[in-house]
């Protein structure tokens, strides 16, 4: 692929220009304003690329992607987004359940309409999410549910990456590698992990402190340590979650899961809403990221996290959101304000956060969290992960200063164009991987399968 007439956020989000910029394999080759004498391969390029395991070669034969020719006048490349925490199939339940309690949510809306999922639910649920999240920019998602090889087929069919978990639940004392969940786990790692050269990552999960018990919590630490695997969990999203946890353990949940192992591995950590102080010394100690889920937070009263002070005390934040259930949209700009919106209400001070900040917790930080170290950045070398703005929209101008705009004026109907791996994957209102007419057909008939059931 190659981008001509190119302005581009450079990885310090500064903005950058170059008539040339070339793509190839899947990754940003060069910046020039000159291609006589281009360099023909990526040699010397690709610094420490993150060591995928079971990553299959590439074809010899180049992509159509790598052939084409894009003129990027009055656009933007940026790095693509990073959804740090998602349920990609809930998107079968937007609008479902509304102005309800999170636990009376869950008990009587969605675990009864979650009891008939099926194969087919799962893959077009995923699918219209994937639609979702191309259109809104995201190119890779950190998700957790089940049904998990339906999920890495929708991922693939999709084009994207995905770093995909199957949640472990344990209410009633069964010994974990007996669970079924458990073994959807760990097949899911022996097939998938590393597929398509890296693009899907299958890692663990423990959902919660208070859907699990301690026998489970242990034995997945354990696995997950074993076998070089990351984590996905919720912590202290509530503050009946939270204050339930020290009266039953005399620890709060962090405290619980580091106590555990749970921690000793890469982790990503969604909502943290009523992390204490000392938790948050302890995510920073053990390297986890928390993932910033702002509009789920807002919409169930789960409150406001702490975010600056999170981020002010060194550990990494990335933005999530969440599912379409309790989100009811991807849209990541509208992510991107409300963190910026509620960090500074939040610590009455206007000066918290700055766009930078944000958009850094929106893309490298997410990609991060993922292990994908060579992605998330405008970069020679790295994974050609980016979308295009439009910057001749109308909410786009005037410009005194770019990450102002994208953070706070920025909406999904600027973005004309989503690229993943250098592959086109979304193109001024077309999808080049799939018919969104069919996604939604069938995602509306197995609602409609479901809802009769209920």
């Amino acid at each position: 692929m190659l981008l001509k007439n190119v302005t581009y956020l450079d990885e310090n989000f500064k903005l950058a220009t170059t008539k040339y910029l070339r793509i190839e394999d899947g990754r940003f080759v060069e910046f020039t304003d000159d291609l006589t004498g281009s360099k023909d391969n990526l040699s010397g390029l690709m610094g420490n690329p993150v060591n995928y395991q079971r990553a299959p070669q590439r074809q010899a034969a180049k992509s159509r992607s790598d052939k084409e020719q894009i003129d990027c006048t009055d656009l933007l490349i940026m790095p693509g987004f990073y959804n740090s925490h998602a349920h990609s199939p809930m998107s079968l339940m937007r609008g479902y359940g509304e102005n309800m309690s999170l636990n009376a949510w869950l008990s009587d809306k969605i675990w009864p309409f979650e009891a008939h999922l099926n194969s087919d639910s799962i893959y077009w649920g995923t699918m219209l999410s994937m639609a979702e999240s191309i259109r809104n920019g995201i190119v890779s998602s950190t998700d957790m549910y089940y049904f998990t090889s339906d999920m890495v087929r929708a991922y693939v069919d999709a084009g994207v990456k995905g770093n995909i978990s199957r949640a472990l639940v344990n209410f009633d004392g069964t010994y974990y590698t007996e669970m079924e969940s458990f073994k959807e786990m760990e097949t899911a790692y022996k097939d998938f992990n590393g597929y398509r050269d890296g693009r899907i990552i299958i890692e663990a999960s423990i959902h919660g402190e208070y859907t699990s018990d301690e026998q489970t919590v242990r034995g997945i630490a354990e696995y997950a340590g074993a076998h070089g695997m990351r984590m996905h969990i919720h912590l202290s999203e509530t503050r009946e979650e939270h204050e339930n946890c020290v009266l039953k353990r005399k620890m709060t949940p962090c405290e619980y899961f580091a106590e555990c192992g749970l921690l000793d591995v890469p982790t990503t950590a969604a909502h943290c809403v009523w992390v204490t102080d000392s938790d948050i010394d302890i995510l920073r100690e053990k390297k986890a990221t928390v993932s910033h889920n702002p509009q789920s937070n807002l919409k169930l009263a789960s409150g406001i996290a702490p975010v600056y002070k999170i981020m002010n005390k060194g550990v990494r934040v990335a933005i999530g959101t969440d599912s379409v259930a309790s989100n009811n949209s991807l849209n990541f700009f509208e992510a991107m304000k409300l963190t910026g919106l509620i960090a500074k209400i939040s610590t009455m001070d206007p000066r918290v956060l700055s766009p930078e900040d944000i958009l850094t917790s929106a893309t490298r930080n997410g990609a991060l969290a993922q292990g994908r170290e060579d992605c998330g950045a405008i970069k020679e070398g790295f994974r050609a992960d980016f979308i295009a703005v439009n910057l001749k929209d109308s909410c786009m101008n005037p410009i005194h200063e770019i990450t102002n705009n994208l953070v706070y004026s920025g909406d999904p109907s600027i973005i004309k164009m989503t690229v993943c791996d250098g592959e086109l994957l979304y193109k001024d209102g077309e999808f080049t991987k799939f018919d969104i007419d069919e996604v939604i057909a069938n995602a509306n008939r197995e609602t409609e399968r479901i809802l009769q059931l209920v």
